[in-house]
């Protein structure tokens, strides 16, 4: 085999959507719970900036439907194996804040009308009151709408959205995060649409990013776009005849493979899901990212929110378990695992 240097090329970034929800901190007078129905723990880690615990919550039948109109003295909240008092209920009625972050760097640029109808679709089936924060990225950042429900404006700042150079995912996501939804009231969600290899980012990291995530009360969904065959298939014309062809030649403008930085993309992808309560999804196609899409939008309209203020109140930093449970018959509950306690700030809520 004759070796050769590393191929260097500038990797592009695709759509990345964030969606994020409103999770209102509102505290309604706590009700006693009643005896504990079937209790399914699952998969996530919250941090919150309050003393005031906030829960999303999904509960299912055993076909896996959404178990609708439950009532707020249906549900348990246990700490570390000690019962909470709820002292705030949201049903799934309640709208949500949405950030949609959409990754336009070089790798959208034979997709983008198609993404743009996707995203656009996204929108249209959130509820009338949902409230929308669109996001656009390459190397930069640009904050198109601060949060509207105007089906109109978002429409019209999706399709403006052209394709540029580089891919700042770390920093559009610490923007969102720190910026305009950590002092947010109400249910939020970020919905990230992207291959997920970060290219261009100086302020935020991998780490901080998954931390600042981890901090905030909101679902993150994770949409990642196979644009690895593109990346690949754009370099090969510029190969000479005479190289053996190997991806661990390739590398991306920070000099790391290319087969690394993908693997660590879906990884990260991944995490952010998992430690929010949201969920990971792959699509190959437009296609597929429709009908994801719509899969997220009905998810969103089927969530419960609970909040608590834990009895016990010190310890700062500390990683606390937590477990729901639901008083209703076959129900199977998805909520968050663990949080990390943190005092509240005094720092103002948005509106």
């Amino acid at each position: 085999m004759t070796n050769a240097p590393p191929i260097r090329f500038r990797l592009p970034f695709l759509l990345l959507v964030t969606l994020a929800a409103s999770v209102s901190l509102y505290a309604q007078q706590p009700k006693p719970a009643p005896a504990a129905g079937q209790e399914v723990a699952d998969d996530e880690v919250l941090q919150v900036s309050t003393t005031l615990v906030t829960v999303p919550v999904r509960v299912l039948d055993r076909q896996g439907r959404f178990i609708a109109d439950l009532k707020q003295d249906q549900f348990h909240i246990y700490e570390d194996g000690v019962e909470q008092e709820i002292a705030y209920f949201e049903d799934a009625e309640q709208p949500f804040t949405v950030a949609l972050l959409l990754d336009i760097s070089d790798s959208t640029k034979f997709k983008l009308k198609e993404i743009q109808a996707a995203a656009a679709a996204f929108v249209e089936q959130l509820r009338p009151d949902d409230r929308v924060i669109l996001v656009a990225f390459d190397q930069n950042v640009a904050i198109l709408t601060e949060a509207t429900s105007d089906r109109g404006v978002l429409t019209e700042a999706i399709r403006r959205t052209q394709t540029g150079g580089g891919t700042s995912l770390y920093t559009a996501l610490d923007r969102v995060v720190k910026e305009q939804l950590s002092h947010s009231r109400g249910r939020k969600a970020i919905v990230l649409f992207t291959d997920g290899v970060d290219t261009t980012s100086k302020s935020a990291t991998y780490e901080s990013t998954l931390r600042a995530a981890e901090e905030l009360d909101a679902l993150v969904y994770t949409i990642q776009y196979n644009t690895y065959n593109i990346a690949v298939s754009s370099l090969k014309p510029t190969l000479s005849s005479q190289i053996t062809f190997t991806m661990a030649q390739v590398v991306t403008s920070r000099g790391e493979p290319l087969s690394v930085a993908y693997a660590r993309a879906n990884e990260y992808l991944h995490l952010l899901a998992y430690k929010t309560g949201g969920r990971f999804y792959y699509a190959d196609t437009v296609a597929h990212l429709t009908k994801t899409f719509a899969r997220i939008a009905q998810e969103l309209r089927q969530q419960y929110s609970l909040g608590y203020y834990p009895k016990n109140q010190t310890a700062k930093g500390e990683r606390r378990q937590i477990k729901v449970r639901v008083n209703a018959t076959g129900a199977a509950v998805r909520t968050r695992r663990s949080y990390i306690y943190k005092p509240k700030t005094g720092v103002p809520a948005k509106q």
